[in-house]
């Protein structure tokens, strides 16, 4: 990687006090990923934010990033990488840790500990730090400087509550705190409670009330049909559909937009939500062969859709 422009800088790691030197340049949006994307969330409201403060301010924090191999991974600016592109900009100002996964992580937990993780985010850190980088639970709560009991607190929560429902947060179809409330609930019965509150639109509030009726019901088939009642009765309140009107070009491309832009999201979120390896090996290779043929396919539909943007727009 060339040094040309690099600026050094030096802070302060939280564990020993040990400082490392890290380079400040800027790199290609392109060039970043967001393998550490996984146990973060980014809210469409607060990525909107972010683009209007690109917009106006432009580029105020470097993005923290680290080298694994010879990719760049983001630590910390997932939101401002995201905002970037969004934009079309081509490459953004970033912060070079000499860092390795295991401390990237602990650097991403740093980071956010005086503005906040929620429950879930710190679950999929602990997580990750416990089954990918084999620490225990015990040397985990050190690095991370809390209570082993905190550390078992957020790994049950992740490993107890269903994917679906984590997707489902991945996606903005829950709030974090809704998830935490159904992780109360026995892994059969929480997808199902997770499409009451959606359908419904309970607030956390009245998730978290309602989840305590559901724990001390007799059994799981109770709880199964008292959230199947539920979910019947959402249906029957569902507005009717309004009569098919015929579409012109410009309905069918807005239509056609929506459904990739939730596909996409829909797709990623699963993606970064599961390791492909833990599918199994014949599943693992269907998908990698099948994503294989849908990346040059995005790639394609990029440059499209970047070069209509960049067109005059006709009065």
């Amino acid at each position: 990687m060339s040094r040309a422009g690099i600026a050094w800088v030096t802070i302060a790691c939280s564990d020993g006090g040990v400082t490392t030197r890290e380079q400040e340049k800027t790199a290609g949006v392109a060039e970043l990923g967001e393998r550490l994307g996984a146990l973060r969330l980014c809210e469409a409201t607060a990525l909107e934010a972010m683009q209007r403060s690109l917009e106006r301010k432009g580029q105020l924090t470097p993005v923290v990033v680290f080298e694994e191999g010879r990719q760049l991974e983001i630590i910390d600016g997932f939101k401002r990488v995201r905002a970037a592109r969004a934009l079309g900009w081509g490459a953004v100002t970033i912060q070079l840790a000499d860092v390795g996964s295991l401390d990237a992580k602990l650097r991403l937990a740093e980071l956010h500990k005086q503005h906040g993780l929620t429950e879930l985010e710190e679950g999929w850190v602990v997580r990750s730090l416990f089954r990918e980088e084999r620490l225990s639970q015990s040397e985990i709560a050190r690095r991370l400087d809390r209570h082993k009991s905190w550390v078992c607190r957020r790994l049950m929560l992740v490993e107890t509550l269903e994917l679906d429902v984590q997707a489902d947060v991945r996606l903005g179809l829950l709030c974090a705190r809704t998830a935490v409330a159904l992780g109360a609930l026995p892994r059969g019965n929480q997808a199902g409670a997770a499409q009451v509150v959606i359908r419904r639109g309970l607030t956390v509030r009245q998730t978290e009330l309602w989840i305590a009726q559901l724990v001390d019901f007799a059994d799981d088939s109770a709880r199964a049909a008292e959230i199947a009642r539920r979910l019947e009765a959402t249906e029957e309140r569902a507005m009717p559909r309004p009569p098919r009107t015929q579409r012109n070009e410009a309905d069918w491309m807005a239509a056609d937009i929506a459904t990739v832009g939730r596909v996409s999201a829909r797709l990623q979120a699963r993606l970064l939500g599961k390791p492909l390896g833990a599918l199994g090996a014949p599943a693992s290779e269907t998908l990698r062969q099948g994503l294989a043929h849908l990346a040059p396919v995005l790639t394609a539909l990029g440059r499209t859709v970047a070069g209509v943007l960049q067109e005059e727009v006709v009065p």
